[in-house]
């Protein structure tokens, strides 16, 4: 039986994890730990947080590992669980050589894109964002550089418009979780992983998102702020200004336009079946569900029967 090391640390990464958890006896493999980040603090007393990723492994008992860094501590004390197999998705870190050669199978890697487009640690957001038509889910192998290993297993996905990061990374992690196993499966057949294929095609690459990139300009068009809103939701959340302080727009969509435009960022009019309606550069956008600082997110009727003077407001 192949013993697996599986290294993750986000939400999405601990549904793949568990998915795969369920699966061992079927896909005839057994995690025989899991490499996180460190436990991270939270909240006014700075309490030491573990990972989604940690903390499952750690309710079922499993090995967890949660190394600053690769090094040869980490080696040392990976070593001894004589893992055949490293899987990873979103775990954060490039493993090097020295790591690598742990793992007498090598290594596969989940990747939630249609590589070579969207290589690094944003993929989700950056389709969302270019509204793409369609995307992957993608096994490689584990490579020295970043996302650049042979693809071993491929889902393609038709986008239509209304996914966010939430909702097709979760897709990602149930679907990855499936493909990882056909990969376990046929690796514990051949005794070694299948043949991969090359990437071929132009590559992009993504990076960080920060709270600023989130930040709405109501100078641009409703469909590009639509889809930034999709992008970034839940983290960081799409975020504007209201009277000086800031107001998260969780969920909008696009409308028709029939009226003059007014300034931009206007909030020019609340319609009970769409949404409160606001001026942008190009278009209307109806936001459906918002949320004021330190305040529970609200879908837009119930915000707006506790915001009367809302109307005429111009958000910046």
């Amino acid at each position: 039986m192949i013993k697996v090391l599986f290294a993750g640390s986000p939400e999405a990464a601990r549904l793949t994890l568990e998915r795969l958890y369920e699966a061992q006896s079927a896909c005839a493999f057994e995690i025989a730990g899991v490499l996180s980040n460190p436990p991270s603090e939270k909240g006014r007393h700075k309490d030491l947080i573990p990972t989604p990723v940690a903390a499952f492994a750690a309710e079922k008992g499993i090995p967890v590992f949660t190394p600053e860094h690769l090094d040869v501590a980490a080696r040392e004390s990976i070593s001894p669980l004589g893992a055949d197999l490293l899987v990873s998705f979103a775990y954060g870190h490039i493993f090097g050589p020295k790591f690598l050669a742990l793992f007498p199978l090598g290594g596969i890697n989940l990747h939630p894109s249609l590589l070579p487009k969207y290589r690094g640690c944003t993929p989700v957001p950056a389709a969302i964002l270019n509204r793409d038509k369609e995307t992957a889910v993608t096994v490689q192998t584990l490579s020295l550089k970043m996302d650049e290993g042979d693809i071993l297993a491929q889902t393609h996905v038709d986008l239509n418009g209304t996914e966010t990061t939430e909702s097709l990374l979760n897709y990602s992690a149930e679907e990855g979780a499936r493909l990882i196993c056909e990969v376990i499966k046929e690796t514990g057949t051949a005794g070694k992983l299948p043949a991969g294929t090359p990437q071929s095609g132009e590559a992009s690459y993504t990076g960080i998102i920060t709270k600023e990139d989130a930040k709405i300009n109501w100078r641009e068009p409703a469909s590009v702020i639509e889809a930034k809103i999709r992008a970034y939701y839940p983290e960081p959340g799409c975020w504007c200004m209201e009277n000086g302080a800031p107001l998260k727009i969780l969920e909008a969509k696009t409308v028709e336009s029939k009226s003059e435009q007014s300034e931009a960022g206007k909030v020019i009019d609340f319609s009970k079946s769409e949404g409160i309606l606001i001026q942008t550069g190009d278009g209307l956008l109806a936001v459906r569900k918002l949320q004021r600082q330190g305040k529970n997110a609200m879908d837009y009727k119930s915000f707006m029967n506790g915001a009367r003077n809302f109307l005429g407001t111009v958000l910046q």
